[in-house]
């Protein structure tokens, strides 16, 4: 069995319950386990969450969910922009998939809304990937 962690980052918090809901619905379909869920403030607070639970050696690959809505300012390009090269750090220096179901930039709430299967798309993403990349040994 696939066991995975979870960050959920809590800004936008209608949002992402919804999306923590179809993260943890889409690997019970799965038979998989979700070892830890690790709620965060926001979706730039979640790549320590990540690397925490990477280090896990009981955790397989680590799946991200959050959404960060477009505001007055590229306050959500910078955001999503920081975010997500470190999660593709984490995943490469752990060498542990970490996935992203992180909706936006450039998005309203709406928007972010119609998104929220995302998450289940990443819980699919990490159980591919731990499923095809060859064992390092």
């Amino acid at each position: 069995m696939t066991t995975l962690g979870l960050v959920v980052a809590e800004f936008n918090r209608p949002i992402t319950e919804q999306m923590e809901e179809v993260a943890l619905e889409a690997a019970t379909d799965a038979d998989a386990e979700v070892y830890e869920t690790v709620h965060v403030p926001g979706v730039y607070d979640a790549p320590l969450a990540a690397d925490r639970l990477a280090r896990l050696e009981a955790v397989d690959a680590v799946v991200v969910v959050g959404t960060v809505i477009t505001g007055d300012t590229d306050h959500d390009q910078v955001i999503t922009d920081a975010a997500t090269q470190r999660f593709a750090d984490i995943s490469l220096e752990r060498d542990t998939p970490v996935t992203l179901g992180v909706t936006g930039p450039g998005m309203s709430a709406a928007e972010s809304r119609e998104r929220i299967e995302n998450a289940a798309k990443a819980v699919d993403g990490a159980l591919d990937l731990v499923e095809q990349l060859p064992d390092p040994q």
